[in-house]
């Protein structure tokens, strides 16, 4: 018969003790030291600076020539989006087609408008008229029933609309057919196979699964859009930016008026930024087993009141 020795009564009765040694960032806190100094640095610079009159910047903010280019700047930067978002999703259906013309016509104005400057294409838009000075409807190469002046028809915020939604149309077409792109050809195919028309199937099947790749980068643009609306001041049309300039140029307070404007940016890029996580995260119910928790969910977590959101693909 085998034997067997006995265990090690002596060795398995001691439990060896691991020591656990964190992993130091002495770089890490050393960046953050150099970041609050800074940051506190400026802070107090800015508070305390006797130069600038914090009541100042808040009157400019209250000001109602502000209040009116704030309006205008918003008016602008929805009409723009709205005509880049149709137009590019109508452009990128176009590149996609098997007609070469509408393909040709689509890649046409793609490359002429995103390889000019777009404050060159709000200038052609405010100066068409010296080639064009009357817009008529009627046969083509013959009579015309109906004509305007194209200074009466085109106004000063009608070509910033043009000019700025126009050339957002552009690039949310390349941006829409990267998503369209995105979507496995099986299924719009499957759908093909059941009968259904080529337009139902972009509306009902591709366009929703698309989403997820247009939507991060479509909020980037609409960002993007509220501070180039600034540009228009450039023809003329006071915005948030021009009647800071006005204000500027007539009372010599340049600082209080860029910060005044400034802050009204900066209210409402955060306010998009917002928006766009939440869409972002509702496109995103079923592609991944975990969603980001939420900014409320984030601070009720960090103070206590909730615990940490569990790993499904719900929201909450």
């Amino acid at each position: 018969m085998t034997s067997f020795a006995p265990p090690d009564t002596a060795r398995s009765g001691q439990s060896e003790d691991i020591q656990v040694v964190p992993v130091r960032h002495p770089g890490r806190w050393a960046g953050v030291a150099v970041v609050l100094v800074l940051t506190s640095m400026f802070g107090h610079g800015i508070l305390t600076n006797p130069r600038l009159d914090w009541g100042t910047v808040g009157r400019i903010m209250g000001d109602p020539s502000v209040l009116h280019g704030l309006r205008t700047t918003l008016e602008l930067t929805v009409l723009a989006m709205g005509i880049g978002l149709l137009g590019g999703v109508l452009l990128a259906v176009m590149r996609l087609s098997h007609n070469p013309v509408l393909s040709g016509a689509a890649w046409l104005f793609i490359w002429v408008f995103r390889g000019t400057p777009i404050l060159v294409q709000l200038f052609v838009w405010n100066f068409l008229g010296a080639l064009w000075p009357k817009i008529s409807i009627g046969i083509p190469f013959g009579p015309s029933f109906y004509s305007w002046d194209y200074n009466d028809l085109v106004t000063l915020f009608t070509a910033a609309v043009l000019g700025l939604g126009l050339n957002e149309a552009a690039y949310m077409a390349e941006i829409v057919r990267a998503g369209i792109l995105s979507v496995d050809e099986g299924q719009p195919e499957a759908a093909a196979s059941l009968g259904m028309r080529r337009g139902h199937v972009m509306r009902r099947i591709v366009l929703p699964q698309a989403m997820r790749v247009i939507i991060p980068p479509t909020g980037n643009e609409t960002i993007s859009m509220l501070k180039t609306t600034s540009l228009v001041s450039a023809i003329s049309l006071v915005d948030i930016t021009r009647a800071g300039q006005d204000i500027a140029s007539r009372t010599f307070e340049i600082i209080p008026s860029l910060i005044a404007v400034s802050i009204w940016y900066l209210i409402f890029t955060s306010l998009l930024t917002v928006a766009q996580y939440y869409i972002e995260r509702h496109y995103g119910r079923g592609s991944s087993r975990s969603l980001p928790p939420t900014p409320v969910q984030r601070i009720r977590t960090a103070l206590g009141t909730q615990r940490a959101p569990l790993a499904t693909g719900g929201t909450s």
